[in-house]
């Protein structure tokens, strides 16, 4: 999960579709130029251990867009493919400052 947060931070688009469940990867292009994030938070964990297939990461990203300060709350779940835990959806509360 930290991994794809600093792949965002960095733009690195290739590793974000390679740490995403096959089945759920969009077609789109994943980043945003305009969007630069400030930080993140874990504010839980569900499962995701060494004898898991599924896991699931609640956290706050804080981020500034166009000069706009914004946080998105999100909770993800991630599915062990291969051996490498894969990104496969979330449910997302994003909030811009006015």
């Amino acid at each position: 999960m930290r991994s794809r947060y600093s792949a965002f931070v960095l733009g690195d688009e290739g590793y974000l579709r390679q740490s995403w469940a096959a089945e759920s990867l969009p077609d789109e292009p994943l980043l945003d130029a305009a969007v630069k994030w400030l930080g993140l938070t874990i504010l839980s964990t569900e499962a995701g251990g060494e004898q898991d297939q599924t896991g699931v990461v609640t956290f706050v990203a804080r981020y500034k867009i166009n000069g706009r300060a914004g946080r998105m709350q999100e909770c993800s779940r991630f599915v062990r493919e291969q051996g490498l835990w894969r990104y496969l959806d979330g449910d997302v509360s994003d909030t811009a400052a006015s």
